[in-house]
């Protein structure tokens, strides 16, 4: 029988001392091979435990891919087409929509996450922002001010976890004449905050202006929509 490599050397260690080959069955033989190649000196070069783990995931990655592109109009190509095409169409939804934002109301949108403080803090804070130019800052704690400013002023009943959206929608009933304003100041402040979007001096401006005009401003008081008597 004709046997190689390692086969062949545990086959030589059968023969006798003068060089005459043992006459032995196929089965034994085979098995005295194998206990020949068992030993460590036949594995020292072998890959370890890693090498082989790696090299069975990337014949899985290419059995999928194969058996994705022989599924494919056009082969490979056309699996790399059909990829492109989605990478594309996702890059353009999120150039279109932006970064998504979370919907208004829910756990974690409260107005005010760093405890209570009196609208004068916040105005304060608000102008340190704005004189350092960080605008997005300056936005948020103007639009808290208003918020609070109502808050003392019996305006608006104080309560925790109070929404931007929800603080305008409730002030607007007693400040009909600025509603729109304060929806568009809520707007913005849910833009920066939520919405990954980046305010401008201009933005900021505009939310001062409110918070100045709704000081001057007597408010119409609605007993049946606030709850508060006139």
């Amino acid at each position: 029988m004709t046997v190689t490599g390692g086969t062949t050397t545990a086959l030589a260690r059968l023969r006798a001392d003068d060089d005459i080959p043992v006459d032995i069955s196929r089965v034994p033989a085979q098995e005295a091979a194998e206990r020949e190649l068992s030993k460590p000196m036949y594995h020292e070069n072998d890959p370890n435990l890693l090498q082989r783990g790696l090299d069975r995931f990337w014949e899985w990655v290419g059995d999928l891919f194969d058996a994705a592109s022989s599924a494919t109009p056009g082969g490979v190509i056309g699996l790399v087409v059909v990829v492109l095409f989605v990478i594309a169409a996702v890059a353009a939804l999120w150039w279109r929509l932006g970064t998504p934002r979370r919907a208004p109301g829910t756990t974690g949108d409260s107005l005010f996450a760093d405890g209570p403080r009196t609208a004068r803090d916040h105005r304060a804070a608000a102008a340190r922002h704005a004189s350092a130019g960080r605008w997005n800052q300056a936005v948020q704690e103007r639009t808290r001010a208003i918020v609070r400013s109502l808050e003392e002023r019996a305006l608006l009943d104080p309560r925790p976890g109070r929404t931007a959206d929800e603080a305008a929608a409730e002030a607007s009933r007693s400040l009909p004449a600025h509603a729109d304003d304060l929806r568009l100041a809520v707007r913005v402040f849910d833009d920066v905050t939520y919405g990954g979007r980046t305010a401008d001096e201009p933005a900021y401006r505009r939310i001062e202006e409110l918070d100045t005009a709704l000081e001057r401003t007597r408010p119409t008081l609605d007993t049946a929509s606030t709850g508060t008597p006139a």
